[in-house]
């Protein structure tokens, strides 16, 4: 690791002033993924902010009769919130479902949002990688690429994003607030923080400037209806997904639907919402319409079929 200096800050506006003040700074919170980016030298930072004292460790009842999730709430704090478990359990299922129990203690909801790719190649300084070294090429695209994506991908890019919380906040149709540079916020719908790669270098992942920082994740009032978060991986725990499938499903049929492992972000349409009522391959066909799969993870189509066909069956059962 190589060397950096430190500074705590005490609300949001100095953190963004503090980003703008030194160019290769970076924030810090739990420091689950970018510690070890660190260690590996993924990423050097010149300079760590520690935001753990901003006040952004709360759940708050909105106005509109949905919830503001700070961004410092801790992952296991937020999936034991009795508001969470009650009324937005897709959500609280999702990050149950992810890491383990002592990650979850330290990851915290800005985060988790923010998680950076498992691919093996962004890992290995020795082998090229788009995102670690723009320019250098992918080496998914002619190496092991089983668990990457099927769709959303590009000729810079082929990983799958990690989060399954994201995936349950798309269903939500939560929203993210975002602290600029000047100190005004705005908000970013889920469905359009997490971006596609394109052809453009560097490949860039999330909708968020360099000198600005998540302070919260809005939820819209309550769904109702059955909530469920499926996941399929290669073992038991601690793994990240195959696919997983976030649903919140109502009586009469209809509902919204997600995809997890199969995107280079969260997967979710208006189509795979409408197709609901005609069955699991419509859904699947809708959702994934313009999949390119390798030879490898072609498999993930038949996958996220029958991980739908299950979700589907749950709600009958």
């Amino acid at each position: 690791m190589k060397s950096f200096t430190y500074e705590r800050v005490t609300t949001p506006a100095e953190a963004v002033a503090a980003l703008a003040k030194h160019p290769n700074a970076k924030l810090i919170a739990g420091g689950t993924n970018l510690l070890d980016h660190m260690k590996l030298q993924l990423v050097t930072p010149g300079r760590l902010i520690d935001i753990n004292g901003t006040g952004l460790d709360k759940i708050e009842p909105t106005p509109e009769g949905g919830l503001r999730i700070g961004a410092l709430v801790r992952n296991t704090d937020l999936a034991a919130d009795k508001r969470i478990k009650a009324d937005y359990a897709v959500l609280a299922r999702a990050i149950v479902a992810g890491a383990s129990g002592q990650l979850r203690n330290m990851a915290t909801t800005g985060g988790n949002l923010m998680q950076r790719t498992r691919c093996p190649y962004f890992y290995d300084t020795n082998l090229p990688c788009n995102k670690r070294d723009p320019g250098s090429g992918c080496s998914a695209f002619g190496g092991y690429n089983r668990n990457h994506a099927i769709i959303g991908i590009s000729g810079n890019c082929i990983c799958a994003f990690p989060s399954d919380m994201s995936v349950a906040l798309n269903v939500l149709e939560a929203v993210v607030e975002v602290m600029k540079a000047d100190g005004s916020t705005t908000l970013i719908p889920i469905t359009e923080f997490h971006l596609i790669p394109g052809d453009e270098l560097p490949v860039k992942e999330f909708a968020l400037g360099k000198d600005e920082m998540i302070t919260a994740v809005i939820l819209p009032k309550p769904l109702g209806g059955k909530h469920i978060y499926r996941k399929v991986r290669n073992r038991a725990s601690y793994a990240f997904a195959l696919v997983s499938v976030a649903a919140v499903l109502q009586p009469d049929g209809t509902g919204r639907i997600a995809l997890g492992g199969v995107g280079t972000k969260p997967w979710r349409s208006d189509a795979g919402d409408a197709a609901l009522h005609k069955g699991a391959k419509a859904v699947a066909d809708a959702l994934l319409a313009d999949a390119t799969p390798t030879d490898q993870n072609r498999y993930k189509l038949t996958l996220a079929e029958r991980t739908i066909a299950a979700v589907l069956a749950s709600v009958k059962g």
